[in-house]
């Protein structure tokens, strides 16, 4: 596939701005078992606001791919059977339940305050049901054998909340909170997870046997079959948006590139932080991740081979 940046940006920025929400109800939930350093209600009124702006800059960024921006509320209309449409519902209820959520925190006689736990467990459920119909948009389409598994949610999922607990952990450490650590050490627990899971199914899709074949896609049966010319379809939509046309050596370039990025090198910084306590190790962690999730995602939709390319790739 060619992959779009739009899209691109709106799945890292939510996933992230869903992670560091996460992060927050995680920290809440801990604090009350005593296993967690309780946060300020000023901390959480920042960290609250800043995921707020990083779910409205992914949203922002949907409509750069949309042809008719003023029809996208048309988005929602197919709840029932789309994925998407169920996307386009939750995420504006993440979004309003994590402003509620700060709300909450404003002062100690917020009128929220009182429903602060039940907004968190509503807050954590729309944001996991957000990581499964995100993930789902791309899992649901059987076609694209690449996308087509349960590890595409749960790497969507991973990925999220690494992230997000990783920008928890910057912002704790730079207002020097005891809950750095917390953040740092589930940072580093998530991002590791998100590692074994997207190398799982990078080994998944190293080994899939395709479906779709030259012979199929014209309905020939015969054992050698080769576009050699082509035709009057060259440089249609089908051969500039369904293929990135990049070599080979590009693709594993990027590969590495994420890999090391989005979770060694987070890993080995977040850890150089909990050694150190040195802010500049959590903000260059942060940092890191964040490009290496953008190379990741660019990597996932440039690896799914669309069944099309059997007849156009050549001339692509």
């Amino acid at each position: 596939m060619n992959p779009a940046f739009s899209v691109i940006f709106l799945t890292t920025l939510i996933g992230a701005g869903q992670g560091l929400f996460i992060a927050l109800l995680a920290c809440a939930l801990g604090a009350r078992f005593g296993v967690w350093a309780v946060l300020p209600d000023a901390f959480v009124v920042r960290a609250a606001g800043l995921a707020l702006v990083l779910l409205v800059a992914g949203l922002a960024a949907s409509f750069l791919h949309l042809g008719r921006p003023l029809r996208a509320w048309r988005s929602a209309a197919q709840w029932r059977t789309s994925w998407l449409s169920r996307e386009v519902i939750v995420l504006p209820a993440v979004m309003g339940l994590l402003a509620l959520y700060g709300a909450a925190h404003l002062d100690a006689g917020s009128a929220l305050r009182p429903l602060v736990a039940w907004i968190g467990a509503l807050g954590a459920l729309t944001c996991i049901a957000l990581y499964v119909c995100t993930g789902m948009i791309y899992a649901c389409l059987r076609f694209l054998q690449e996308w087509a598994t349960p590890l595409t949610v749960l790497n969507f999922t991973l990925l999220g909340a690494a992230s997000g607990f990783s920008i928890a952990a910057v912002h704790a450490r730079l207002e020097g909170l005891e809950a750095v650590t917390g953040f740092a050490l589930a940072a580093v627990a998530l991002t590791l997870v998100g590692l074994l899971g997207r190398v799982a199914s990078l080994v998944r899709n190293a080994g899939l046997r395709r479906t779709s074949t030259l012979a199929t896609a014209i309905g020939i049966k015969h054992p050698h079959i080769e576009q050699r010319e082509a035709g009057f379809l060259g440089g249609s939509f089908n051969t500039r948006e369904f293929f990135h046309g990049r070599k080979d050596g590009f693709l594993r370039a990027v590969k590495w590139m994420f890999l090391g990025g989005a979770f060694v090198a987070p890993i080995l910084l977040l850890g150089a932080g909990l050694a150190s306590g040195a802010a500049a190790w959590y903000v260059l962690a942060a940092v890191i991740q964040g490009a290496g999730m953008v190379a990741e995602r660019w990597y996932f939709f440039a690896e799914a081979n669309h069944p099309q390319n059997l007849y156009y790739r050549a001339i692509a």
